[in-house]
C-alpha cells in the first residue's frame, strides 16, 4: 500500500521558544497512557537546580523520539568520531522537586 502523500506543516513559535533551553540532565517517568521526560538544569556551583521543560508524550511518540535520537547519534557519530558512553563528571545525583 503506498505512503499517503506528506503534507507540509507550519509551526509557529515565539522568540523563546526558538532560543531553546539548555539542560544537562533528564528525568524521564512512564505509566501505561504516557512518558513525561522532565528537562533539567544543574547549576555546577550548588547542588540544586531548575526544571527548564517538561514534555508528555503518548507510548508510541516515545518510541519516535527514541528512535529518531539513536538515528541522529549515528549520524553525528559518523560526522564527528563515536561519543563516550557512562556516567558524566560526578555521581548521579538524587533528584526531588520543590516549589
Amino acid at each position: 500500500m503506498p505512503e499517503p502523500p506528506k503534507q507540509q506543516v507550519q509551526i509557529k513559535a515565539d522568540e523563546k521558544e526558538l532560543l531553546g533551553q539548555y539542560s544537562n540532565l533528564a528525568v524521564i517517568h512512564h505509566n501505561g497512557e504516557e512518558f513525561t521526560l522532565n528537562f533539567i538544569y544543574l547549576f555546577p556551583t550548588v547542588p540544586q537546580g531548575k526544571l527548564v521543560a517538561s514534555l508528555i508524550l503518548s507510548p508510541a511518540h516515545a518510541k519516535k523520539l527514541a528512535r529518531a535520537l539513536q538515528e541522529n547519534v549515528s549520524r553525528y557519530e559518523a560526522q564527528f568520531g563515536t561519543l563516550p558512553e557512562g556516567p558524566g563528571p560526578g555521581p548521579e545525583p538524587s533528584v526531588g522537586f520543590v516549589q
